[in-house]
């Protein structure tokens, strides 16, 4: 078998460069992955950065609205759990997913507040449909799942049952909070596996009364501790 290498320039690994093919042409690499853990520009400003594992950092901002994730918190017999850094301008949404919530106590519903003490001022709606194991559901407005110029913890998920294998899972996302001009807009939805064997669906909306910057959410049970379960808060540019 004979093989033929045709190059420009080989540098070693002291050198500036690596110079392969001149300017027009193409260059095939016969595989079908090149494995690197640092992408660069000719500039030598790295593109992202991988820990090896898959897991990127330092991702270019070039990339957009790609989700970062900020931070994850565990809950462990936890009262509540409470995202108080990393929510600033950087980011114009933040997204916390939440995980496999599972509560203490049964048929509890899963809220949320934000400011520095957890009482901004909210006016919401919420909805809820469901669909029972050995029945049928329906669709409706969740009155008790909003508020009117409110202070209360708002309503993300709506009676979880605390059972072995029940839980809830949802997202929130929160529409610039650094902002010192407008009002904080808010929207998610929950789903939970409701204490009456029920597929229980909440769609929230609605927005914090402040045109102060929002740098703190907490979220925790209508009663009693979070069990067990994971938030993700990410950041999207």
């Amino acid at each position: 078998m004979t093989a033929t290498l045709k190059t420009n320039l080989i540098e070693p690994q002291s050198g500036t460069a690596l110079t392969v093919g001149q300017s027009g042409q193409n260059i095939v690499i016969g595989a079908d992955s090149i494995n690197n853990n640092v992408l660069k520009d000719a500039g030598g400003n790295a593109i992202w950065t991988s820990n090896g594992s898959g897991v990127l950092s330092g991702v270019n901002s070039a990339f957009g609205s790609a989700q970062v994730l900020i931070q994850t918190q565990v809950a462990s017999s936890s009262a509540t759990i409470s995202f108080t850094s990393g929510i600033d301008s950087t980011y114009k949404e933040y997204v916390f997913e939440i995980i496999n919530i599972h509560p203490a106590t049964d048929g509890v519903d899963f809220t949320f507040q934000a400011g520095s003490s957890y009482d901004e001022t909210i006016t919401s709606t919420s909805f809820l449909a469901w669909t029972g194991e050995s029945s049928g559901g329906a669709l409706g407005y969740l009155a008790g799942g909003d508020q009117a110029q409110g202070t209360a913890f708002q309503h993300l998920m709506q009676d979880v049952g605390n059972g072995a294998d029940e839980s809830g899972c949802g997202e929130l996302h929160l529409f610039n909070p650094a902002s010192t001009t407008y009002v904080k807009n808010f929207y998610g939805i929950g789903h939970c596996y409701e204490k009456d064997n029920q597929s229980f669906s909440t769609p929230t909306a609605g927005y914090f009364n402040t045109t102060s910057a929002i740098t703190q959410v907490q979220f925790k049970m209508s009663s009693g501790n979070i069990d067990v379960g994971t938030i993700k808060m990410y950041g999207i540019k």
